[in-house]
């Protein structure tokens, strides 16, 4: 059915919305780790540094200062932080062109909610780029040092974090939640011209019966 099609898109969107929190607050973006100090390693992430012990103890710091950060944590924030303000914006927008809410059931309370859940789809898929710009760009620059044959063997070797991870899957269910709901509207704008007509047909059926007993 497509209410469920257009359901199933508003939980992923939901889903997706809490993995790119997630993403944004998780500090292991990057980990670090040397042969100097082989019982600590260190990671980064877009808020703090941790550096995490074999042992099991994690201690994490803030950054000092909001202008000494590289330019990539920068646009990095900034994006991730706009995904998840779209994420929730596109939760919102979508919830009302639902059929299970109870509004809008006239031809042109129809055509709003087909609005509503194309602009919410579009909202899903904007911030699952988002979402995938920063990500696939910290992995680049980690993969690109990670091969870098000038540095010394003693400089730490970063490794992909679970905060990357858990971006890309963010990005995946984005899209797929968006284009769900973006074209769920193609079957709910047949099912209600398929209820319309039967309920036309329905009346002519009654007048003209009521014509025949009448003339009876």
């Amino acid at each position: 059915r497509s209410s469920d099609c257009a359901l199933l898109g508003l939980f992923l969107c939901i889903a997706a919305g809490v993995c790119t929190l997630t993403t944004t607050l998780l500090p292991q973006w990057v980990s670090l780790s040397t042969d100097l100090l082989p019982t600590e390693s260190y990671q980064t992430g877009l808020w703090e540094t941790c550096v995490a012990q074999d042992m099991g103890g994690t201690e994490c710091r803030a950054y000092d200062s909001l202008l000494g950060l590289p330019l990539d944590i920068k646009l990095a924030r900034i994006l991730m932080c706009t995904a998840v303000s779209i994420s929730i914006l596109s939760v919102l927008v979508a919830i009302p062109g639902l059929t299970l809410v109870k509004c809008c059931n006239s031809r042109r309370g129809q055509r709003l909610k087909k609005a509503m859940r194309i602009f919410g789809g579009t909202l899903s898929i904007l911030s699952g780029l988002l979402c995938l710009v920063p990500v696939s760009y910290t992995a680049h620059i980690t993969l690109s040092k990670f091969w870098d044959d000038t540095l010394p063997d003693i400089m730490p070797r970063g490794e992909f974090g679970d905060a990357l991870f858990c971006g890309w899957a963010a990005s995946f269910l984005h899209i797929v939640a968006g284009t769900l709901l973006a074209s769920s509207h193609l079957c709910y704008e047949d099912e209600f011209d398929g209820k319309t007509s039967t309920a036309a047909e329905m009346q002519a059926l009654d007048d003209m019966s009521r014509g025949r007993r009448e003339y009876v």
